[in-house]
């Protein structure tokens, strides 16, 4: 197996720090960002590097900010030449009826889930394009595509806003030699901390109103149905497992999109068919070529 330079956003727990040791310990350099390293996430930090036998470097990025963004790149340029594999993990959840957010949570959202990765994007390709290689992995959500309960609307509008950028970005960056895959998680109620670490709407008054009116007892109804219809044995330590195979592939043999979905919401089939859809478009418009990465490197 060829050893690779990945940088993982959003590393600190989660989906992303169990990718972020599996990725390790499969014999890959793999710097495992968060924010505040020195500070809140120091704890983390310390415990990503002190696995044994792991290449983990914890670095400091905040993915809200295109200077953090940018030293983060440039750190990792400096000490290891190069970066062969991107993941875009990081992201928030909030919970709540949409009317009680406000529109500047709202922006928060898009702004960590959709605006954080154009951000690395621009710190990273240029490399990439330089090499004439790379691997551009985004962690989506079935809820673009499958089933999708109520009152997770700010975070499911922000992954289908960031599900339809990795697509428009593997068209755009195909003739770079640069590929793309797209891992779909489904819910998981155990394991990753969405949950417990959703943000609440800022309109305390409006969600009030819904409390008091015909969704009382809404929000716990919701978490409930979710947790029944994800099996006793799911595991999202299986995401990090699929990454790490997908990662290990050949060149031109990744998969363009891989689910990893216990509760079978349908995203599947609702994948299936669009993503089939927009290639059809590509082969009517004489552009087939956008398809799949060119080999150049």
């Amino acid at each position: 197996m060829e050893k690779k330079i990945i940088l993982i956003t959003g590393a600190s727990s989660g989906f992303g720090r169990l990718t972020a040791e599996a990725l390790a310990r499969a014999g890959h350099t793999v710097y495992a960002s968060m924010r505040d390293v020195a500070g809140r996430n120091a704890a983390n930090a310390a415990e990503l590097r002190a696995i044994v036998g792991s290449d983990l470097r914890p670095i400091e990025l905040d993915v809200q900010s295109e200077a953090s963004a940018d030293a983060a790149v440039e750190k990792i340029i400096a000490e290891a030449g190069r970066i062969d594999v991107l993941v875009h993990n990081a992201g928030h959840m909030m919970f709540g009826p949409a009317e009680s957010f406000t529109p500047d949570q709202f922006a928060q959202q898009y702004d960590v889930n959709v605006l954080g990765t154009q951000r690395v994007n621009r710190a990273v390709l240029p490399h990439m394009r330089a090499a004439k290689q790379g691997l551009l992995l985004w962690v989506s959500s079935s809820s673009s595509a499958g089933g999708t309960p109520p009152y997770l609307s700010p975070y499911f509008a922000a992954k289908a806003a960031m599900d339809a950028l990795a697509v428009q970005y593997a068209r755009e960056l195909a003739l770079w030699g640069i590929e793309t895959s797209i891992v779909v998680p489904g819910a998981f109620t155990k394991g990753t901390n969405h949950f417990a670490h959703s943000g609440r709407p800022a309109d305390e008054a409006r969600a009030a109103d819904y409390e008091a009116g015909p969704y009382a007892g809404f929000g716990d109804r919701i978490q409930q149905a979710f947790a029944a219809i994800v099996p006793d044995d799911a595991d999202p330590a299986g995401v990090a497992e699929r990454i790490v195979e997908v990662v290990g592939m050949e060149f031109g043999t990744r998969p363009f999109r891989f689910h990893y979905d216990p509760s079978e919401d349908g995203a599947n089939v609702g994948f299936a068919v669009l993503d089939r859809v927009r290639a059809e478009m590509l082969h009517r418009v004489g552009m087939s070529e956008l398809l799949a990465p060119a080999k150049l490197a």
